[in-house]
């Protein structure tokens, strides 16, 4: 009787022991925090934000030519009414040029 007490004592002690764990250590490949969370970001993360930004500066440069492009015609067409402006004027006497 004696021998059942004592090994029925033991074993609930065994099962609730929780088994020890290190700290979780990053390898070489794992990302660390989000930059937007406060974490520097890995060599992907970086790589890959670089990518977008120059994406993003490619499409802004392309958008500002197209503008360049049209204010060059438009400037133009102003020339060409300026010009008729002046001929239809010299025509009609009304400055005296």
């Amino acid at each position: 009787m004696m021998r059942t007490s004592i090994t029925k004592l033991a074993r609930p002690a065994l099962l609730s022991r929780t088994f020890a764990t290190t700290a979780r250590a990053m390898g070489a490949g794992d990302t660390g925090a989000p930059p937007k969370t406060g974490g520097p970001g890995d060599a992907f993360q970086k790589r890959e934000r670089a990518s977008e930004d120059y994406a993003i500066r490619q499409r802004e440069k392309e958008k500002l030519l197209e503008l360049k492009k049209k204010l060059a015609e438009q400037q133009a067409h102003l020339q060409q009414l300026s010009n008729h402006i002046d001929e239809i004027t010299k025509e009609q006497g009304g400055e005296q040029n």
